[in-house]
């Protein structure tokens, strides 16, 4: 690790800490592995503006039986995008976890075992969870730190019960359609992460007017997004 890594962990919250040991999927822009690695170097800028490295990652976008989206406020301790309002559920699969490798169903496994994770989420099971689309994205959060994700973006419509875990979640809450983007054009007093926005941005409005119709379903597609300069 570099010295301006190991500088920006002084003080970080030791399970976030911990986590960065935690092995990612290294995939192609093609959504194919090619490797491994820690959360960590995955995570380091350094890395991604050098080699391009491109990580596997997931979004849930999960909804109550009102058509209401579950947004986050990420944790203060959280080392990317501490404070940031996102949408229910993202994180990673592992490598380490072989039922977490395949693109499809471990894709499903993973979310459900963040969901319990981030959320106290137990309702929620793979048969309950839709693959929308893909997206290459990247995102700075500080000079260190950033995202270069092959992200799954994951719908759930279910209603659930809420537990959320403080060391990943400072808030909760349920949002409508206008309220959210109402919300959104306060980047001040509503910040977001960099995927939420994209997704936001480019395809949740159209994908909240099927839901609402009860005709929504996945593209099959990989939409690429903002790159490293």
């Amino acid at each position: 690790m570099s010295k301006t890594a190991i500088r920006s962990l002084s003080g970080v919250c030791p399970v976030q800490a911990a986590s960065l040991a935690e092995m990612v999927m290294l995939v192609d822009r093609h959504d194919n592995i090619t490797g491994a690695a820690s959360k960590k170097d995955a995570h380091l800028m350094e890395n991604i503006r050098k080699t391009g490295m491109l990580h596997r990652a997931f979004s849930v976008f999960l909804f109550n039986t009102r058509n209401e989206l579950l947004v986050q406020q990420r944790s203060s301790d959280k080392i990317t995008f501490p404070n940031l309002y996102t949408n229910s559920c993202c994180s990673h699969p592992l490598s380490s976890l072989e039922n977490e490798r395949d693109p499809v169903s471990g894709i499903k496994e993973a979310a459900v075992r963040r969901m319990k994770h981030e959320l106290g989420i137990t309702e929620v099971g793979v048969e309950d969870i839709t693959l929308l689309t893909r997206i290459v994205y990247f995102g700075s959060s500080c000079e260190t730190w950033g995202e270069h994700e092959l992200d799954h973006v994951l719908l759930v419509k279910k209603d659930i019960t809420v537990d959320g875990n403080p060391d990943e979640v400072k808030t909760v809450r349920y949002m409508g359609k206008e309220e959210l983007f109402r919300e959104m054009e306060n980047e001040r007093e509503f910040p977001v992460t960099p995927w939420f926005r994209i997704i936001s941005e480019s395809m949740l409005r159209p994908w909240w007017d099927s839901l609402e119709k009860g005709q929504l379903e996945g593209d099959g597609k990989i939409h690429e997004f903002s790159f490293p300069e």
